[in-house]
C-alpha cells in the first residue's frame, strides 16, 4: 500500500468518523433540545465538548474489538478498508436522508464484514466478535429501556408529593448532567469505532505491528472529527428521536439520557461496540411505556426497528459491491 492510498483511506475513515458525529449528534441532544432545557445551540456544544473530551476517562477496547475482533487481520488491506468504509458512509447518508435514526456503529460492522466477505468468504469473519456486536442490536436497547424504565417509576414514586412544577425545575438542571454523561458515552463508543479501523490500516500498512498499541495522534484526530460533526448535527433525526417517539417532559429526558450513558459506559468498559442510536431509542421507548403505552408512537418505533434490522445486511451488500469496484481501480 504506498503512502498516498493510505493517506486518501484516513481522510475517508476520519469523514466516516465526522458523518459519525453529525448523524448521531440527534442521539446526544435530542432529549434535552425536545424537553426545552437547552437551546439546540447550546445542546449542540455541550455535546461536541463531552465528545471530544471522552477518551480521557475510557481505555481503547471498543477500538481493539473494531481493529482486530470483527475480521482476520491477516486478510485486511485497502479494498477491504476502502470497501467498509464506502458501505458504512452510504448507508448513513440514504438513512439521514430519510430522517431515520439508524446505527452508525452497525454499518461500520456490516460493511468491514461484507468488505471481508466478498474478498475471503465467511470463514474470513471472527465469529466471537461478530456475535458480540450483533447481539447487543437487541440487547442494548432492552438493557436502556428497562433501566429507564425502573429509573422512571423510581422518579416518580419519589416525587408523588412534590409539584409538577418543581419536578420540571429540578430535572431540567439535571438534564446538564445526564446530557453530559452521554455525549461522554457516546464519544468513547463511537469514536473508538474510528480508531479501530485506522489500527487495521496502520497494520495493513505494515506502519504498526499487531500488537503495538495506538497512537495518541489517532485518538486525537478521531476524536476530534467526532466532536465537529456533532457541531453541525443532523436536525432531521433530532425531531425524530426527540418528538415522534413520544413526547418527553424533563424527568423523562433525564431519565432517558442517564440510562443511555449508563449502558454506553458499561458496553465501552466491556469492549463492545454498540449502537448509540440503538440504546437511546430503547431509553425513550422504556420512559413512554411507563406513562402509557399508548404514548409510544409505535409505528415510527417500528420504522426504527426495520432500519437496525436492515443496517447491517445493506451496507455489508453495499460494501462488497464498493469492494468489487474498489479492487479494480485502486
Amino acid at each position: 500500500m504506498s503512502f498516498e492510498i493510505f493517506l486518501v483511506l484516513v481522510v475517508i475513515a476520519l469523514a466516516f468518523d465526522f458523518l459519525n458525529g453529525f448523524h448521531d449528534a440527534a442521539n446526544s441532544i435530542a432529549t434535552i433540545v425536545s424537553t426545552g432545557a437547552m437551546s439546540p445551540k447550546w445542546a449542540i456544544a455541550w455535546a461536541a465538548f463531552f465528545n471530544f473530551v471522552a477518551f480521557v476517562f475510557f481505555g481503547l477496547h471498543v477500538a481493539a474489538t473494531i481493529g482486530k475482533g470483527i475480521v482476520d487481520p491477516g486478510i485486511i488491506d485497502h479494498y477491504v478498508i476502502f470497501g467498509g468504509l464506502a458501505g458504512a458512509i452510504c448507508w448513513n447518508l440514504i438513512t439521514w436522508y430519510f430522517g431515520i435514526p439508524s446505527s452508525s456503529s452497525h454499518a461500520l460492522v456490516g460493511g468491514i464484514s461484507g468488505a471481508a466477505v466478498a474478498k475471503a468468504g465467511f470463514g474470513s469473519l471472527i465469529v466471537s466478535g461478530f456475535a458480540k456486536t450483533t447481539a447487543a442490536i437487541v440487547l442494548s436497547p432492552l438493557f436502556g429501556l428497562i433501566l429507564a424504565a425502573g429509573l422512571m417509576i423510581a422518579i416518580a414514586w419519589l416525587a408523588r408529593r412534590a409539584t409538577p412544577q418543581r419536578v420540571d425545575r429540578l430535572f431540567r438542571q439535571l438534564q446538564f448532567i445526564s446530557a453530559a454523561a452521554y455525549s461522554l458515552g457516546h464519544g468513547s463508543n463511537d469514536a473508538q469505532k474510528t480508531m479501530g479501523i485506522i489500527w487495521m490500516l496502520l497494520i495493513a500498512a505494515a506502519m504498526l505491528g499487531p500488537n503495538d498499541p495506538l497512537p495518541l495522534w489517532v485518538v486525537l484526530v478521531c476524536q476530534a472529527a467526532m466532536g465537529l460533526g456533532t457541531l453541525f448535527g443532523g436536525w432531521r433525526i433530532v425531531k425524530t428521536m426527540g418528538q415522534r417517539i413520544t413526547k418527553l417532559k424533563p424527568a423523562g429526558g433525564f431519565c432517558a439520557s442517564a440510562s443511555g450513558a449508563c449502558t454506553l459506559f458499561l458496553a465501552t468498559s466491556l469492549g463492545i461496540p454498540v449502537s448509540t442510536t440503538h440504546t437511546i431509542t430503547g431509553a425513550i421507548v422504556g420512559v413512554g411505556s411507563v406513562r402509557n403505552v399508548k404514548a409510544v408512537r409505535w409505528g415510527v418505533a417500528r420504522r426504527i426497528v426495520w432500519a437496525w434490522v436492515l443496517t447491517i445486511p445493506c451496507s455489508a451488500l453495499i460494501a462488497a459491491l464498493a469492494w468489487y469496484f474498489g479492487s479494480g481501480l485502486l
